[in-house]
């Protein structure tokens, strides 16, 4: 017999009631979590209050507002949900150290050999439950030898198997009828069992050790993890409860449902291994330097640094990975922290590159009275893969050029983020597109690469500053005015180069080109000024001229 003990966490509102833990007036009405499936939308999730308004999981949303009319909808996070599953995975670590998601927003842990540190199994299972209620968590547990078994006591302890015949069977009657027998039938005579209750008044969920046989067998089929097809065929033969599969051929039952059926069944019953693989721990790049005697002087700080960035560095580049923000948080002697975070360009390992930003940002650590402790963190940090020089000598010197030249940028680029943010850095790159606000494209610096090739050149002039379209007086003919006022300027042409007429991109909604062309013409003015006009030919603004950039 194993001595494997396993328990299963199911969650079964935890869609809702992540959303109630950050908004708790939702608590108090009916709340439903909806997902688009097959062109339709459906729940996914439900609290209390929508479950005892009759709600289910997997109804239509217009079902759900037709029985519950004041049902407040919110659409599912799938990212938001494995996230908050993640973190319910650190907290089950104080129980095992071997704990692992599973599939319908539950996890599964291997309590072998730690049930008595909590004061055996039932005590443990109550620190579950009071956790979960501080959490505001519903909570459902299954504890048994296996795995299968864990997940079975879980989600279907306690419940009954039904029929899945249609009106001609036997066993068919009236529902009165029914629901008399049912209150006068007692257990030992085919009656429901008694549910064994435990002192917190919860359905008792644990299998004792080597007894999984006898907790399983009147739970329904559906308890095996089968798929809903191969259930409602057992319905149909009167194979309702485990318990009725377990003293079935194996043969016949592989031969006819497949080896799917008779691998759960051993699954659950421990004949087949299902071993609890947990997730692997993301990386943590940190380290530290506790201080003898508090220090204050920045030349000490970047002593510090220096002691501890290869150390950082090293544990980086072991991983392969390159850090992309940095973080020095200094611990004061008055147990204040003074934190200072830099962002580099690309990500890297090379403490040369990370140094200097720290010693930039230096300045805006307070160390009041002393800092006793210094840590460094890799708070961001990115796969970095090492980039071999191949080919003749001529075109690895080249490359090797080109690849210090771009070193050369993103320090550029990592130095101003230091001092004004990596966001406020930005590049230009070019757009396909001929409207001429369009042709280009704005990037941000860090999390971009260097437009590659010669730019594309129009085939005519374009201003070197560009601004939204300003109005111009002149007559609203579609002839090159000889005098107009512009700026509150009062303006005569010297010479026109024109026009070169534009039309608004017909695939794009553009409210400021929706139906209009536009006829622009290089402009020279007798003051020295040259501009780009264009007569506008209706659409989202007024026929007329207008003023959209200027070439000096």
């Amino acid at each position: 017999m194993s001595d494997r003990r396993i328990l299963s966490l199911w969650f079964p509102r935890l869609g809702a009631e992540r959303l109630i833990r950050r908004q708790p007036v939702l608590g108090d009405q009916p709340l439903a979590v909806v997902q688009e499936q097959q062109n339709a939308q459906v729940i996914t999730a439900l609290n209390g209050v929508a479950q005892n308004s009759g709600l289910q999981v997997g109804q239509p949303v217009r079902d759900a507002h037709a029985m519950c009319p004041g049902l407040l909808t919110h659409p599912r996070s799938v990212v938001g949900e494995t996230r908050f599953l993640e973190a319910l995975q650190r907290w089950a670590g104080k129980f095992s150290p071997w704990v692992a998601p599973e599939e319908g927003d539950a996890l599964v842990v291997d309590l072998t050999g730690c049930a008595h540190l909590f004061g055996g199994e039932a005590q443990l299972l109550q620190v579950v439950e009071d956790d979960c209620t501080d959490l505001g968590l519903s909570v459902l547990m299954g504890l048994a030898d296996t795995r299968g078994a864990a997940w079975a006591l879980a989600r279907y302890a306690g419940r009954a198997a039904g029929s899945d015949r249609t009106g001609d069977a036997i066993d068919q009657e009236a529902r009165a009828t029914r629901s008399r027998a049912g209150k006068r039938r007692h257990w030992t005579k085919g009656g429901a069992a008694p549910a064994i209750r435990t002192r917190t008044g919860n359905t008792q969920r644990i299998a004792p050790p080597g007894q999984t046989y006898g907790a399983l067998s009147p739970l329904p089929i559906a308890a095996l993890r089968l798929e809903p097809e191969v259930t409602a065929q057992l319905g149909r033969l009167g194979l309702r409860r485990v318990g009725d599969l377990l003293g079935q051929p194996r043969a016949g039952l592989a031969r006819r449902f497949g080896r799917g059926l008779v691998m759960r069944l051993d699954q659950a019953m421990g004949s087949a291994p299902e071993p609890v693989s947990p997730a692997k721990t993301p990386d943590h790049f940190a380290v530290r330097m506790t201080l003898p005697d508090p220090i204050g002087l920045a030349e000490d700080v970047m002593a510090g640094i220096d002691r501890l960035l290869p150390r950082l560095c090293k544990a980086l580049e072991d991983k392969g990975k390159g850090a992309r923000r940095v973080a020095l948080q200094a611990y004061r002697s008055d147990h204040g922290v003074e934190v200072i975070e830099v962002g580099l360009a690309r990500p890297s390992f090379d403490p040369a590159r990370i140094r200097p930003l720290l010693e930039l940002k230096l300045d805006e650590i307070d160390a009041g009275f002393g800092i006793d402790m210094l840590r460094l963190v890799a708070v961001q940090v990115e796969p970095l893969h090492d980039a071999a020089v191949v080919g003749h000598l001529q075109a690895g010197e080249a490359v090797q050029a080109r690849l210090n030249k771009a070193d050369a940028l993103d320090d550029l680029i990592g130095r101003l983020g230091a001092r004004v943010g990596l966001e406020a850095i930005r590049r230009v790159h070019p757009a396909d597109s001929h409207i001429p606000e369009k042709a280009h494209k704005i990037l941000a610096a860090a999390w971009s690469k260097p437009h590659e090739g010669t730019w594309p050149a129009p085939s005519n002039p374009r201003p070197l500053l560009l601004w939204q379209p300003e109005p111009v007086h002149a007559p609203a003919t579609p002839h090159m005015p000889q005098t107009f006022r512009w700026r509150g300027q009062d303006l005569t042409r010297l010479r026109a180069l024109g026009p070169e007429r534009l039309a608004p991109e017909w695939w794009l909604d553009d409210p400021n080109w929706r139906s209009g062309t536009r006829d622009y013409w290089v402009t020279d003015t007798t003051c020295g000024q040259r501009l780009w006009l264009f007569y506008g030919h209706g659409g989202a603004m007024s026929p007329g001229w207008f003023c959209q950039g200027s070439f000096a």
